[in-house]
């Protein structure tokens, strides 16, 4: 079977607004390619609410249905089908694609942002940056005591084209806009030679809260009625309806990256995708159907293994991303941590999301960074977030914490 690259990724625009974009992927299969797929999608503020996978282990066929989130969102779909069609194994090449000759990782730049502080201004810069393509692995923002910002953050360019002086210029032009009021006193990019993903240190007790790999039932009593709701889902397996595959079957309420979380998660524990389903009903609930096999090409019939895969499967639903509330001396930090896929990739739109739900709660963010831990055999991304006390939410008080953990979740997870 071959294809022409043009062929390769199809996006048909909605038709009416509120219907979805229907994305159409027809490539050489590779393992984890509906992984990465999922999440550039999530990575361009997608939701999926319907999905298709088939393949026959040469060769796939991925139908995704995909609404912006929030609606009103610009969303640049050229440069989606270039990212996605960046992801697919070439079609001119026999299809066990040689690992070696796929292109090195993006090069690394440091931009240096200087200028007068204001409420919401982090998640502005953010922004103009995710609208862009230039996604974020590093960051260390810092309010001085006289009122002004010194932002450095460490991205990289998914268009490749940061070297130019055409495309800084329109970033730190970008940057400027969103400075109501006042300008940019400095705007500077170079390259980070040597740049190291930072590793985040924390104090043994706050770690093991955050990374515990069982959520506790004081952290579910610790919810808010509705979120409550919210943490339930249904987990089974069935080897009774075909004779080489394994039919995975889920149930839970719609969120924010969900088939991303669960065909990382299937990734991750080497677990190969044959046919899958994902459906949504009108109550906000998912159906996800998935007919699986191992790595050696055999179905899972293991008791032991099929309880590992269901209990990691909800783990990684239910609580793809960690928030909590603790004392840092005097101040209040916000700690938002996910898993890094084995790959070395961390969640998309993060910083993003944490961001706007700060800005929405109108509270103010002294400082932040991101950096990585290690806990529990696997690697985690960790989002530290100085917080400055508000009149409207002081955070001495536990309601307001409260209500700034429930906001900075319902973002991250689209509720």
């Amino acid at each position: 079977m071959v294809a022409s690259s043009e062929d390769a990724v199809v996006i048909q625009a909605a038709k009416r607004a509120g219907e979805p974009t229907v994305i159409t992927v027809n490539c050489p299969d590779q393992t984890g390619l509906g992984c990465d797929l999922c999440r550039a999608i999530l990575d361009f503020g997608l939701c999926i609410t319907r999905g298709d996978i088939s393949t026959d282990g040469q060769w796939c066929y991925l139908v995704f249905w995909v609404v912006p989130r929030p609606a009103s969102s610009n969303i640049q779909w050229p440069s989606l089908k270039n990212r996605l069609l960046s992801l697919c194994p070439s079609c001119s090449i026999p299809f066990y694609f040689d690992m070696v000759n796929r292109p090195t990782s993006s090069q690394m730049y440091l931009l240096k942002l200087f200028s007068i502080d204001r409420k919401g201004l982090l998640h502005d810069v953010t922004k103009v940056l995710c609208e862009l393509e230039l996604a974020i692995h590093r960051v260390k923002v810092s309010t001085t005591p006289n009122g002004r910002v010194v932002d450095f953050f460490f991205i990289t360019d998914a268009m490749e084209l940061l070297h130019t002086k055409m495309r800084q210029d329109d970033l730190c032009e970008r940057l400027n806009a969103v400075v109501i009021g006042e300008s940019v006193n400095s705007c500077e990019i170079e390259l980070a030679e040597g740049f190291q993903q930072g590793f985040s240190s924390l104090p043994p007790v706050v770690a093991e809260e955050l990374f515990k790999q069982e959520v506790s039932g004081s952290e579910v009593c610790s919810l808010s009625p509705s979120m409550k709701r919210l943490k339930k889902a249904d987990v089974n397996i069935d080897n009774s309806l075909s004779p080489s595959h394994t039919l995975l079957q889920i149930h839970c309420v719609d969120q924010k990256g969900l088939l991303y979380d669960i065909m990382r998660t299937l990734k991750d524990c080497s677990i190969q995708v044959a046919y899958g389903r994902f459906l949504s009903d009108m109550k906000g609930s998912r159906e996800v159907d998935l007919f699986i096999q191992q790595s050696d090409g055999k179905k899972i019939v293991d008791p032991d293994k099929q309880g590992v895969l269901c209990s990691r499967l909800k783990l990684e639903m239910l609580h793809p991303l960690r928030v909590m509330l603790v004392n840092r001396g005097p101040d209040t930090e916000l700690l938002v941590a996910n898993p890094v896929e084995l790959c070395g990739k961390g969640r998309p739109r993060v910083f993003y999301d944490v961001t706007l739900a700060l800005k929405v709660l109108g509270i103010c963010i002294f400082s932040a960074e991101i950096g990585r831990h290690t806990a529990f055999e696997r690697q985690w991304e960790v989002y530290r977030f100085l917080l400055d006390d508000s009149r409207e939410l002081p955070l001495g008080s536990s309601q307001a914490r409260g209500e700034v953990v429930d906001g900075v979740r319902r973002s991250l997870m689209g509720w």
